[in-house]
């Protein structure tokens, strides 16, 4: 197995699986929880969105400050600057002044983290086997994401919410040790033609995005309340659909490095699209709760078979670009207005009294933009 070889690759997972049980105890309860903490669903949707359009705004800064300490450098902050979000959580209470400093905190933190580790990620990997490291990745989140929401949703259930959160910050911080094993990667003065390259990534993500405000966000609270609104059988239904998803996408990640991409492209995108169109049924009233454990674990094909297709595509592109941080600056920016526009887009429904399955319902336009796009990268590759 000569992808397990990448040394960098193999920290960057482990790093990446110690952050997605920070995001499996703690993160998967984030809007959830101000829906108990005394916000309504709209009021919630909107507060996402005011932290993806901050996540925007303060993404240029990411530039100047990587130049300086390198991309490392900007990973191992914002791993700690998302570990304070975390406690601050646990502190909110309804609309005020702690709910805004958490929201800002967070865009920070994503900011910081989540462009160094794309255009880490992306620098550090072979083309020839991004589909496995990716697989690799998602698997690794998998298998912390059968446990994570359980402990999750128990500890909010019973030890309340400084404690719950405070495990997840915890596992956060922790995600930084690996790191100081990785090399220093030097973001460069000047790159012509860097931004100009970003085009095809700030397409992907737009779309994605917007994906994403239908498919995950309304999903999720449609999911809490088909469950009742408990904590504990929220999580119970997050780890079920983990059990499925690391084994299909180590074969799916397999066959996108042996040239089989334009097959994985319809499989993709029948399974996003799908899932997403199952899940706005399943958001209908009166729903049996089984219909949500069901239409929730489909998600497992989702990360499986969805997500290494296109991120595939994605990293291969910005490791051909000039600069890998200025594409994901670029890139992920795009991401930051399609889900803000998709998510103002649900909490505008839902304020005219539209049912939640139709916010949910329409992550299928974003999944038609990213499989047109990822028919036209394959056709081409």
């Amino acid at each position: 197995m000569a992808f397990l070889g990448n040394r960098t690759v193999n920290l960057l997972n482990l790093h990446y699986g110690l952050h997605s049980l920070a995001m499996a105890l703690g993160g998967v309860f984030f809007g959830v929880y101000l829906l108990k903490a005394g916000l309504t669903l709209p009021q919630v949707l909107l507060a996402m969105a005011a932290i993806l359009m901050g996540r925007f705004l303060i993404r240029p800064l990411v530039l100047p400050l990587g130049k300086r300490i390198g991309l490392r450098g900007v990973l191992i902050a914002g791993s700690l600057a998302s570990a304070i979000q975390y406690p601050m959580l646990a502190m909110v209470s309804g609309m005020g002044s702690m709910l805004v400093a958490t929201l800002a905190v967070s865009s920070l933190g994503e900011t910081l983290y989540w462009t160094s580790y794309h255009a880490y990620f992306a620098q550090a990997g072979d083309a020839e086997h991004r589909g496995k490291h990716i697989s690799v990745r998602e698997a690794a989140a998998q298998v912390v994401g059968v446990i994570g929401p359980v402990v999750g949703g128990w500890a909010l259930a019973t030890l309340g919410p400084m404690w719950a959160f405070g495990f997840a910050g915890l596992a956060q911080a922790g995600a930084a040790l690996p790191l100081f094993g990785t090399p220093k990667v030097e973001v460069p003065a000047t790159a012509e033609g860097g931004f100009a390259a970003t085009r095809p990534g700030v397409m992907f993500f737009t779309a994605d995005g917007f994906l994403a405000s239908g498919f995950y966000w309304a999903w999720q609270f449609a999911l809490f309340q088909g469950l009742g609104e408990s904590f504990t059988a929220y999580g119970g239904a997050l780890a079920l659909a983990a059990v499925a998803g690391a084994i299909i996408g180590l074969f799916h990640g397999h066959n996108i490095d042996a040239g089989d991409g334009r097959r994985a492209v319809p499989i993709a995108f029948a399974a996003v699209a799908g899932t997403t169109l199952i899940r706005a049924l399943a958001a209908t009233p009166g729903a049996h709760p089984a219909i949500f454990l069901v239409a929730n674990a489909l998600g497992a094909l989702v990360a499986g078979l969805y997500t290494p297709t296109l991120m595939t595509a994605v990293y291969n592109l910005s490791q051909a670009a000039p600069c890998q941080l200025r594409f994901h600056i670029a890139s992920e920016g795009g991401f930051d207005i399609g889900c803000a526009a998709g998510l103002v887009l649900a909490a505008g429904l839902l304020t005219f009294g539209a049912p939640i399955s139709l916010t949910v319902l329409q992550g299928v336009l974003g999944a038609v933009g990213t499989g047109l796009l990822m028919r036209r990268y394959y056709a081409r590759a």
